[in-house]
C-alpha cells in the first residue's frame, strides 16, 4: 500500500516523465531551417531598431497592470453571478438577497470604473512610441570589435 505521499510522488515522477516525453519528441519532429527573419529579434511585434541597451517604456508596465485589474474584476463577477441567480437565496430572503447582491456589484463596477476613468484621463493608455536614444556610456573597447563579434556570429 502507497501512503497519500506516495500516490502524489507517484503523480509527480509521471508528469516530469511525460513532459521530458512530450518535449523529446517535439525536438526530434520539429524542422530546423532558421532564416534571416527567424534569427532577428522580437520586440512585440515591432522591428528591432538601434541598442538594445535602453530602458523600456513604462506603458508597457500601466497596460498590463491595468488589464490584470479588468482580468481580476472578471473573476469576481462569475461567484457573483451564479449566486445572484440563486433561485432560493432570492426566495427565502423575499427577494432582499437579488437587491443586496445587485448594489454591491453596482458599487463594485462604478469602482473599477471610475479607476479606468482615472488610468484614461491621466493619459496612460495613450501610446506614443518612446524616442530611441544611444546610451551616454562610453566604453573603452573600440567599436569595431563590437562589430567583427556581430559579424561571426551572423555568419553562423
Amino acid at each position: 500500500m502507497l501512503s497519500d505521499f506516495g500516490i502524489v510522488l507517484l503523480a509527480l515522477i509521471f508528469a516530469a516523465i511525460a513532459l521530458m516525453l512530450v518535449f523529446g519528441i517535439s525536438w526530434l519532429l520539429r524542422p530546423t531551417k532558421p532564416t534571416v527573419e527567424k534569427l532577428t529579434t522580437y520586440e512585440s511585434g515591432e522591428d528591432p531598431i538601434g541598442n538594445a541597451n535602453i530602458s523600456f517604456n513604462f506603458r508597457f508596465y500601466v497596460v498590463a497592470l491595468v488589464f490584470i485589474l479588468f482580468d481580476v474584476e472578471l473573476v469576481f463577477l462569475f461567484p457573483w453571478a451564479t449566486v445572484f441567480g440563486s433561485k432560493d437565496f432570492i426566495e427565502q430572503t423575499n427577494g432582499q438577497w437579488g437587491w443586496f447582491t445587485l448594489a454591491e456589484m453596482v458599487i463594485f463596477i462604478v469602482v473599477l470604473a471610475l479607476g479606468l476613468a482615472y488610468v484614461w484621463a491621466k493619459g496612460h493608455l495613450e501610446w506614443v512610441k518612446p524616442e530611441i536614444k544611444a546610451p551616454k556610456f562610453k566604453s573603452k573597447i573600440p567599436m569595431n570589435m563590437y562589430e567583427n563579434v556581430n559579424k561571426k556570429y551572423a555568419e553562423k
